[in-house]
């Protein structure tokens, strides 16, 4: 029985979106929205509205040719892990030619629309983006240190200074403490994901920090950089970006982080550090939404 073209159609479609790694992708396109936001006083005019939503796109696709580019990289890699092993690039569901097009398509189109509709330097820093999580992370640091995601967020933490260029045409200081706040959170969110991971990154060979440091000094480093991502988090209201409605959402989060995080080095569980894991995407979603909801009620 032959399969019907529009279901293989559908599969192959299915494959190359799954490259994208949209849960990811859709957390820094929310990132780069709301520096467009705040870059902006009071409601945005239409032709702004416009003017995000192909910022939004151009953002969209560059970071989706860097993550099938990273698929291209890690496929082997990829195919030890369980939470990697369905990617189509590890099954050898997609080729590496069929990947590498898809990816310089996508980077090719979201830097001509950025370029373009939006503003040169939009493009060149979404661009130097991709080169840096593409390249600098994934071929360099990441199989070279132990230190390589908190180098490479670097890479991670620039949505919102994407956004806030998008917008401005320059980035300025408010851009810069919206980066520092991703990049603080980066390495406590991600070494939370390694911990209960760390058998399938030892079968890697990557060398993640509970790999090559052990367990303890990880859950050490988490706590560590939850009081200082505190700190960062209370720089909006300090520089007067927001108010008391982010200031309230931003204590009780960065307090909520610290006791996952405390807890998680007091008393370590496989199943705790997959909380604290979640709580950090909620965390970093709701410090900006909150963010979002104070540039407009107060």
């Amino acid at each position: 029985m032959s399969v019907p073209s529009s279901l293989h159609q559908s599969s192959v479609f299915s494959q190359f979106y799954a490259l994208m790694k949209p849960r990811v992708i859709q957390l820094i396109v929310f990132c780069a929205l709301i520096g467009m936001v705040l870059a902006v006083p009071g409601l945005p005019s239409w032709g702004e509205l416009q003017l995000m939503l192909l910022a939004c796109v151009g953002i969209w696709l560059v970071a989706g040719a860097a993550a099938a580019f990273n698929c291209i990289v890690e496929k082997g890699i990829d195919a030890k892990m369980k939470r990697t092993a369905w990617r189509p690039t590890a099954k050898g569901e997609l080729s590496d030619v069929q990947t590498l097009l898809f990816s310089a398509v996508l980077c090719a189109a979201g830097s001509a629309l950025l370029y373009v509709w939006v503003n040169p330097l939009t493009m060149w820093l979404t661009f130097a983006t991709f080169v840096g999580y593409a390249v600098v992370y994934t071929v360099i640091l990441k199989p070279l240190t132990p230190q390589n995601i908190v180098i490479g967020g670097a890479s991670g933490a620039m949505p919102p200074v994407l956004g806030w260029a998008a917008m401005t045409g320059d980035v300025g200081p408010e851009a810069l403490i919206l980066f520092l706040i991703i990049f603080l959170w980066t390495p406590p969110h991600f070494w939370a994901l390694a911990l209960y991971r760390v058998e399938d990154y030892r079968k890697s060979g990557l060398p993640m920090l509970p790999v090559t440091h052990g367990n303890a000094f990880t859950r050490l480093q988490i706590l560590l950089y939850t009081l200082v991502l505190f700190a960062a988090c209370l720089m909006p209201f300090i520089y007067r970006m927001s108010s008391w409605l982010y200031l309230v959402a931003a204590v009780v989060l960065s307090i909520g982080f610290f006791v996952y995080a405390f807890r998680l080095w007091r008393n370590y569980s496989d199943e705790l550090a997959r909380k604290t894991f979640r709580f950090s995407l909620i965390h970093l979603s709701v410090l900006f939404a909150a963010l979002l909801l104070d540039h407009y009620l107060l």
